[in-house]
């Protein structure tokens, strides 16, 4: 091999999810349901941040942005509109909360929230509905993911998790 001078970041954790493997759904019922699973484990194995009557929020496993979290439907359902009017109104209420969490624990200059309706949209797991909640900041943007399909995060996510936890503990 030739010495081309390119310095890497080598993100191993990340192949599971590109390979198709752990972590990735199995058929579109419960049982293979990577977020109806986490649902049976212990909040800190999982990172889930909270659990409400019917919604959850848990950071993603594959974050875009350090805090990158989303929120989850506790049942298993697919399509937004299928969502019961209280099932609707708690992951508004989440969404909001969410916001509030991380503008107290990272400071965030913006967001970028929304979900992605079917693999044709771009869902990683379509079975499962789930709202991302992407904290921004200025120039969180730059070379890394636009030469090197790589992005940078800068803290682990237990970490994250904790200060997420903390603030979202504190906003009552």
């Amino acid at each position: 091999m030739t010495d081309d001078r390119l310095q890497r970041l080598w993100t191993p954790h990340r192949l599971a999810y590109v390979a198709g493997g752990e972590n990735n759904p199995v058929g579109d019922g419960p049982d293979g349901c990577p977020f109806c699973l986490s649902q049976a484990r212990p909040d800190e194995e999982v990172n889930i941040i909270v659990r409400g009557e019917h919604v959850f929020a848990l950071l993603n496993l594959y974050p875009y942005n350090s805090g990158h979290l989303m929120v989850c439907p506790r049942r298993h359902v697919a399509d937004y509109t299928d969502l019961t009017p209280e099932e609707a109104v708690e992951l508004a209420e989440f969404t909001q909360k969410a916001m509030r969490a991380l503008r107290l624990a990272q400071s965030p200059h913006g967001f970028n929230i929304g979900m992605n309706q079917g693999s044709a949209a771009g869902a990683g797991i379509a079975a499962h509905l789930h709202q991302h909640v992407v904290p921004r900041w200025s120039g969180d943007a730059n070379f890394m993911p636009i030469v090197g399909q790589t992005k940078v995060i800068p803290q682990l996510l237990p970490e994250t998790r904790k200060l997420l936890v903390e603030a979202w503990n504190s906003l009552g």
